[in-house]
């Protein structure tokens, strides 16, 4: 079926419960890297970091996202479900503990444990969006879940200001985190395994074969090895500038540019606000303009808005660049995720996925932060973050280079596809 005939395609009412279901994964990604960015100048100041060891600190944390590729490697094994249920249970009593962290130590092991679970989270809800979605649908699917990232820095920054005022102070905006998350731990229970991995496991029984996961050496190795290393480099090139661009754009607000703490929430949450229908309809725009498309426009406002963010003046100007740079951080992900799913059989794509976005992708978001730290000391969060996005400019580069369009086109036949 071509992308004309999207509108033809009708979801069941299990894809429509699954849909909200996996939506709240996306939800709780933007929450909790909202959350972080947010409560940052107060743990700082609470726990005496200086610039360098705030780099440090996010870095550790998105350590987390490389430790995830264990784990969603073993969804071509274990199933999709199952490890969809160990993220789901493992992220909301890392939350929990987080809001108890006696201190930096404990915060910042329990926010890598929690990376680590969400972020496998994420990465196995793409894969159910890519699997168990139709083929004219799937770029709006994953759009509409990484868009749902936008609702949750909405609802983190309408809630930070005031929780942390409160007797609750900075560990109540996590502890409120979880309740949301242990109502998801009920429902679960009608979560079903992927018809596609389902099949798998058919055959396997069938052939009295066992199943085995794929390995690092076979995604190495033609025909897997090219769009295996373009996509990671892609990856990594967009989180280098992605990792900083929300995170410490409150830093610079603050010590750079004399913003209030009040002023500060107040823009996030206009701009997010502002940027969840351009983010929720960056999946449809993929599915009428094709990945390629899609990707210039996606690339395009994530730099132009965290180049302004960072070095514009004008308060309504950095407004206007601050809804833009939301929308291209959380967008790049529709696109990227996307391709990644689709570029790979079933019996590689966990693996495949977590190979190119967790292992190699994620180690930017670990490294980027030091850096930038170490650079903000000498030259200021302004003049680092915007240099950084020169970065996702050559990864749209690549993507243009390298990756064939996918749109309306069934797994199968996407990942069958050559790749430059």
């Amino acid at each position: 079926m071509n992308a004309e005939g999207a509108t033809a395609a009708k979801l069941s009412t299990y894809q429509r419960w699954l849909f909200f279901f996996l939506g709240v994964a996306g939800f709780f990604e933007g929450y909790d890297m909202f959350a972080l960015s947010q409560l940052l100048p107060t743990i700082r100041g609470e726990m005496g970091l200086a610039a360098a060891s705030e780099g440090m600190l996010i870095g550790f944390i998105n350590l987390g996202g490389i430790l995830a590729y264990g784990l969603v490697r073993r969804a071509d094994l274990w199933g999709r479900r199952r490890v969809l249920t160990v993220t789901i249970l493992g992220y909301t009593l890392c939350s929990l503990i987080t809001g108890l962290a006696p201190d930096i130590w404990v915060f910042a092991g329990a926010q890598l444990m929690a990376r680590l679970f969400l972020l496998a989270e994420w990465a196995i809800g793409i894969v159910y969006a890519a699997e168990e979605f139709p083929a004219e649908r799937r770029g709006m699917v994953i759009g509409v879940l990484n868009g749902l990232s936008g609702l949750g820095a909405v609802v983190c920054a309408g809630i930070a200001a005031p929780v942390v005022a409160s007797p609750l102070g900075w560990r109540g905006v996590y502890v409120i985190g979880t309740v949301p998350l242990l109502l998801m731990v009920i429902a679960r229970r009608s979560l079903r395994e992927t018809q596609r991995f389902s099949d798998r496991l058919a055959q396997a029984q069938l052939t009295k074969e066992p199943l085995l996961p794929g390995s690092v050496t076979q995604l190495l190795r033609p025909p897997w090895r090219n769009r295996t290393l373009f996509l990671g480099l892609i990856w990594w090139l967009t989180y280098a500038c992605v990792a900083n661009a929300i995170t410490f754009w409150k830093e610079h607000a603050i010590q750079e540019r004399g913003y209030k703490d009040g002023e500060v929430g107040l823009y996030i949450s206009i701009a997010a606000v502002a940027a969840i229908p351009l983010t929720l309809a960056s999946g449809k725009l993929l599915d009428r303009m094709g990945r390629r498309g899609g990707a210039v426009v996606i690339f395009g406002s994530l730099v132009v808005g965290v180049l302004g963010c960072y070095t514009i003046e004008p308060r309504a100007l950095v407004l206007v660049c601050l809804v833009f740079g939301i929308t291209g951080v959380t967008a790049v992900g529709t696109v990227l995720s996307a391709y990644n799913a689709e570029l790979f059989p079933t019996d590689l794509r966990g693996d495949a996925f977590g190979l190119s976005n967790n292992l190699i992708g994620r180690t930017a978001m670990v490294v980027s932060p030091f850096v930038a730290g170490h650079m903000a000391e000498r030259i200021g969060w302004g003049k680092t973050v915007a240099a950084t996005t020169v970065l996702p400019l050559v990864a749209m580069v690549l993507l243009l280079l390298a990756m064939p369009e996918t749109r309306g086109r069934e797994l199968e036949e996407t990942s069958a596809q050559p790749v430059s």
